[in-house]
């Protein structure tokens, strides 16, 4: 056991957060810690390192355990460079070598034999701490953390907020700790740096307790899940896909007991109610005392609600939606991604992905009008109607109630409605009467993408939508794109999002090229960036993984020679097999009408089965064809 938290409650101005919540963290154990904001992730981590104090319970830990905790918020005092600033996650291994080498002064001058013990002493367990080590150990992880070796020589004074928390990272895992606590790690790290971290962290022994909403960063990292939920602690073992699998079943089952437990009461009162001035007072009053005796159990949180967002009203665009022909983006003459070749379709939904300085958000700007293409040249299809969201929010009016900042986009529709789609991103009761200028960061972005999302675009040109929101509104915002009817293009770091949302991916790699892809982020990642596949561009050519430029050029249906060959060979197929399954679907009509069919159930029941399944591939057949027909145009 590294620490057990038993029967822990805090509360904060009569508002309790934390209610008996117990369990226990073991050596190597690799945890992650969800719940809604203000569940109070943060504050159990503080109560576990000793800055905050419970109301009630307690906390164990191992004696002599040592705990590193990273903030959210990372300071550095003095003017270290950051080099020096990682090697000081050693000072026990800098204190024995600066003891060696006044030892070797001593040496110099006299063989005195305690000095030479002294120092072989030093030597040993200089050597056992990795002292030879410890020098290429933290310039792995300055490097996998994002700091080159020409940021090494900067001063930590003059390093931003992000590069301090990477910093502070840095030193955390380069300290000797038991336990980490990491609250929101992979904040301020791009996807290769987070890819690096995942990777330490699954191989390291070291035991680890993380808040992350990064659900693609759990999945890879952690091998048992703490939910807290309405004050309670939940512990789910496996990753967070398996947690999600489990919870959900916990929660019908807990539905299940409250609504048992609810009936029992019912009833017991009523005959408490009945009974107690009468013949059967002893009784009534026994089964009151139980009553009051019962561990009540909590009805479970309620989803966020069901039902369509009813996206009716969004107008169908063409079949081809953008067109960009070797489109270069960046400012003045600085390119910052190029050749770019894209043909983006009706409904398709791209996710942008690359490091920091690849121009995701140029190629946004780019595209909506507000910067000038370095080179190249794009172009929206008919009936498109373009919405943004930006990460700075701008378009938000402060002094505006939250519901009558929706009416904004929505001007005819009734408060019912307005209040149900609000609903649908987390906006519950008096909360759409708050005004913007109190709202928080996450609330902002919910209450943007509400906009966007009703507003009656139908293509979306969204920029890290997911900042700022929980685990919950993450969700949420899923649940809503998944029903849009329109097209996305989207800059995201979040991979579970992208998953879930992407069919198509587009890597802007800065000086390295531009690569595009048929597939979500984890098919891209584990087909091409593994190296297991060559790579394919966006119309199914080749593509030189270094450059990201197409071996063949696109042919003006956004298809080159061989794909509309293979194509239309497809279609040929297609039309010779649907004759055959037409057939065979009558052969089986003509046998379920034999009477020696329909006097025996197990016969009947099976032709039934191998009719209906004839008729599904002959759907999904038509579906195919007429798919392919309109890629050709």
């Amino acid at each position: 056991m590294l620490f057990k938290v038993s029967d822990v409650a805090k509360s904060f101005g009569g508002h309790e957060i934390l209610r008996d919540v117990s369990f226990q963290v073991n050596p190597g154990e690799k945890v992650g810690l969800v719940g809604r904001n203000g569940a109070g992730k943060t504050t159990l981590f503080r109560i576990v390192t000793g800055e905050e104090a419970p109301d009630g319970g307690s906390v164990e830990k191992l004696r002599g355990l040592k705990i590193g905790m990273l903030d959210q918020h990372v300071d550095f005092e003095g003017h270290d460079s950051v080099h020096t600033a990682a090697l000081s996650a050693f000072k026990k291994l800098h204190d024995i070598e600066a003891e060696m080498r006044r030892l070797e002064v001593s040496m110099a001058k006299s063989a005195d034999e305690d000095v030479l013990a002294r120092y072989a002493d030093l030597q040993t367990e200089f050597e056992r701490n990795g002292g030879f080590e410890y020098t290429a150990r933290a310039e792995a992880i300055l490097l996998g953390l994002g700091f080159d070796k020409d940021s090494w020589n900067d001063e930590t004074a003059h390093l931003s907020g992000g590069q301090k928390n990477r910093l502070g990272m840095v030193r955390l895992l380069l300290s000797d700790s038991d336990l980490l606590l990491l609250d929101e790690p992979t904040n301020h790290l791009d996807v290769g740096a987070v890819e690096w971290l995942e990777d330490y962290l699954r191989q390291s022994d070291v035991a680890f307790v993380v808040i992350s909403h990064d659900r693609y960063f759990l999945d890879r990292t952690c091998t048992r899940i703490i939910d807290l939920d309405n004050g309670r602690a939940y512990s789910y073992a496996g990753n967070y896909s398996s947690y999600l699998q489990q919870a959900e079943l916990r929660r019908e089952q807990q539905q299940r007991e409250y609504e048992n437990q609810q009936a029992v009461i019912s009833k017991t009162e009523a005959f408490i109610r009945k009974n107690l001035a009468g013949q059967k007072t002893k009784q009534a009053k026994s089964r009151r005392n139980m009553l009051q005796r019962m561990e009540r159990i909590d009805a479970p949180a309620k989803e966020v609600g069901g039902g369509s967002f009813r996206l009716d009203h969004v107008e169908r665009t063409g079949t081809h939606v953008l067109t960009t022909e070797d489109l270069a983006v960046g400012f003045g003459e600085t390119v910052l991604a190029d050749k770019i070749d894209l043909v983006l379709l009706r409904g398709e939904r791209i996710g942008v992905i690359g490091g920091n300085g690849t121009g995701k958000t140029t190629l946004l700007k780019t595209l909506l009008g507000k910067i000038r293409p370095v080179s190249g040249k794009f172009s929206w299809g008919v009936k498109t109607r373009l919405g943004y969201y930006s990460q700075q929010l701008e378009e938000l009016e402060p002094s505006n109630e939250v519901i009558g900042e929706f009416r904004r986009v929505a001007p005819l529709a009734e408060n019912g409605e307005i209040r149900s789609f609000l609903a649908r991103f987390l906006f519950f009761g008096d909360d759409v009467f708050k005004r913007v200028r109190d709202l928080s960061g996450g609330e902002k972005s919910r209450l943007s993408l509400a906009k966007l999302v009703y507003s009656g675009a139908n293509v979306l040109l969204l920029d890290e939508p997911t900042n700022h929101l929980d685990i919950p509104a993450r969700e949420a915002l899923e649940s809503a794109l998944l029903e849009f009817p329109g097209t996305i293009v989207v800059v995201s770091h979040d991979r579970f999002f992208l998953d879930r949302i992407t069919g198509r991916t587009l890597d802007l790699r800065g000086p390295e090229g531009t690569e595009l892809f048929n597939g979500n982020y984890s098919e891209y990642h584990d087909r091409i960036l593994s190296g297991s596949t060559p790579a394919r561009d966006g119309n199914g050519a080749s593509s030189d993984a270094a450059s990201g430029t197409p071996v063949a050029p696109a042919a003006v249906s956004g298809l080159n020679k061989n794909e509309r060959k293979r194509i239309e060979d497809r279609i040929a197929e297609i039309e010779d097999i649907v004759p055959r399954l037409e057939e065979e679907l009558a052969s089986v009509s003509h046998r379920m009408s034999l009477p020696e069919s329909a006097s025996d159930p197990g016969v009947f029941a099976a032709l039934t089965k191998e009719f209906e399944r004839g008729e599904e591939r002959i759907k999904q057949t038509y579906a195919e064809w007429e798919e392919l027909l309109e890629r050709l145009g």
